[in-house]
């Protein structure tokens, strides 16, 4: 399968890893031609560390692995959307997802502002 449509903007592309089941958005990680490619013939996530600046396997070290149900392009082409299968919690901290931190939240719609 030629890749390199989804690479003409940047040599790396933003990938939303989301849980197949609940839907939760799980980690935003990036990947690059070789990590897609991996991906998708192993059936586990590949990403593309920017601080290492190589290739990593999610979960191998920790156990924690992501089985790829799907990869879903955007309109555009400069984001993918990744269903998996999660083993033990997605982020490094031990968090289930990586967004865990609340920032902001709008307030209640019910009241005149």
């Amino acid at each position: 399968m030629d890749l390199t449509p989804y690479f003409k903007k940047a040599p790396l592309i933003p990938a939303v890893v989301v849980d197949d089941g609940d839907g939760e958005v799980l980690m935003l990680a990036y990947m690059n031609e070789e990590s897609l490619r991996r991906t998708m013939e192993t059936g586990y996530t590949w990403f593309w560390s920017r601080s290492r600046q190589e290739l990593w396997n999610k979960g191998a070290t920790s156990g924690h692995v992501q089985r790829v149900v799907s990869i879903t392009a955007d309109c555009d082409d400069d984001t993918l959307l990744v269903r998996v299968r999660q083993t033990g919690p997605a982020c490094h901290t031990g968090s289930r997802s990586c967004f865990f931190k609340p920032l902001w939240k709008a307030e209640d719609e019910g009241k005149d502002g």
